[in-house]
């Protein structure tokens, strides 16, 4: 079947955020790339991976493009859900025969309800969808293909058994050659990443337990499986050689440091390599670790510190303490190693105090960067049957993780602190951590630095292009 792999437009404003099809637009345009539709989309020839939001792409215009195909699969979450069946319905309007399926964490937990949504909505593919994408373009009958779920013609709903895992991760084809083919890598933006990058992953699956996170608990499963070492460097060399305008490779890993010794012997070959690379870290990764990847071209770690409480930690099953994490951040502060830390307002067991608590943990680490969001507990995982349970979140199904315009909004409150106060923390926390005047002064000295090194390259750039007029060089 003709198959367009889709990123559908957004109608409130969703521009990328922190992954695909993430729950809110940011104050500055960043998108990730589709990896999770491009590996599908690189194992159907002939297919076309369009990411709609990236390439500023309206409704209409998607439309226009989605209509020429005999199946389109939507990659769709939670809070995008709506408008992704919004636009399926259009899609049917202008084209009756296509069949629309849609793949993702939110129809993966919900399958039925997903279903029941809408009715332009044919199939939805549980757990990982990659060969069930395969298994429906290749034109098997919905019946039977494992991991779906499905309409038939008189509007009955039928769930197929499940798919298995998969465990060979390298049967899997790269997905750097469909960026290049369909995206416009110019499109994808990243404040902490070099400009343009990639991202893409070397395993999935992550072995920590934590209560909010999203994708372990609903697709991707608790094992990390990985691909080989060698597979991994064939692609960085691949996009080396194709993609030579990339200037960072971002290893997006939920934890891509959990098997160190694979994670040292990557390292290793990317020196070889010469290429810049980041990657996902837990703050546990020991100094002998990170030395070796500082030493063959690591430049940035993600870090998801969550809380600066240790009490909250263990309550999200974190398998991290805060003096674990302190030593982490001197090690790395000791070999140049840039991180961004991420931090959550609202987990369980948060007050006023721990807030205050993760501000000042935060200032004293002091990462090069932060990122602060609010606890989102989305369905699937075991927040969300806390909140539940606690009566922590309204008792209807619609969840509030975003408003009308796309913006994340603080979903859960607690008899000893609203959402409001949890929503007003995020701003707290930023303001506190960089206008602080310690803070200030470096960043600005590292504007001064970036300039005069600026200057220094044009001076460098004269003195040559003088050095040649003054040889008798030629034009050329």
């Amino acid at each position: 079947m003709k198959t367009l792999f889709l990123q559908a437009p957004s109608f409130d404003g969703f521009d990328g955020g922190a992954g695909s099809r993430y729950q809110a637009k940011r104050e500055i345009r960043s998108f990730w790339y589709p990896t999770w539709l491009a590996q599908p989309a690189a194992l159907v020839p002939g297919s076309r991976l369009l990411d709609a939001p990236a390439d500023g792409l309206s409704v209409a215009q998607a439309l226009d493009v989605a209509r020429q195909y005999d199946l389109v699969i939507i990659h769709t979450s939670t809070p995008s859900f709506p408008g992704d069946v919004r636009f399926a319905a259009m899609l049917k309007d202008i084209h009756a025969a296509v069949r629309v399926g849609m793949v993702g964490a939110k129809v993966a937990v919900d399958p039925g309800g997903s279903l029941q949504a809408g009715s332009a909505v044919d199939f939805v593919a549980r757990e990982e969808f990659d060969y069930t994408c395969r298994d429906i373009a290749g034109g098997l009958p919905l019946a039977e293909v494992d991991g779906v779920s499905w309409r038939d013609a008189g509007g009955a709903i039928h769930h197929n058994p499940p798919r298995a895992i998969i465990e060979d991760m390298d049967a899997l084809p790269f997905v750097a050659p469909v960026y290049r083919r369909d995206l416009n890598i110019r499109n994808y933006f990243i404040g902490y990443l070099n400009y343009p990058y990639v991202s893409l992953y070397t395993g999935r699956g992550c072995r920590s337990r934590c209560t909010f996170c999203l994708w372990p608990q609903t697709v991707g499963g608790h094992r990390y499986r990985t691909r080989s070492a060698d597979n991994v460097l064939a692609e960085v060399r691949w996009i080396r050689e194709n993609m030579p305008e990339v200037k960072e490779i971002m290893f997006d890993d939920d934890t891509f440091t959990d098997f160190r010794p694979r994670a040292e012997e990557i390292a290793r070959g990317l020196g070889k390599l010469g290429v810049t690379w980041s990657c996902n870290a837990k703050a546990n990764v020991p100094y002998s670790t990170l030395k070796i990847m500082k030493e063959n071209g690591l430049r940035l770690l993600l870090v998801g510190y969550e809380s600066g409480d240790d009490q909250i930690l263990l309550n999200i099953k974190k398998g991290l303490r805060t003096d674990i994490a302190r030593r982490f951040a001197a090690d790395c502060r000791a070999l140049g190693i840039t991180v961004h830390g991420t931090f959550i307002l609202g987990l369980p067991g948060e007050t006023r105090e721990t807030i205050a608590k993760s501000i000042a943990f935060a200032k004293e680490i002091n990462p090069h960067t932060i990122q602060v969001s609010l606890a989102a507990p989305y369905p699937g995982t075991r927040l969300y049957e806390q909140a539940l349970e606690n009566d922590w979140i309204p008792p209807h199904k619609t969840i509030p993780l975003v408003d009308g315009s796309g913006v994340q909004l603080a979903a859960l409150s607690y008899p000893h602190l609203s959402s409001d106060e949890i929503y007003h923390g995020v701003e707290q926390f930023y303001r506190s951590f960089y206008f602080r005047p310690s803070k200030i002064w470096e960043i600005v000295s590292e504007m001064l630095q970036s300039w005069d090194m600026t200057r220094r390259r044009l001076r460098e750039g004269v003195e040559f292009f003088h050095f040649l007029r003054a040889h008798g060089a030629s034009h050329s």
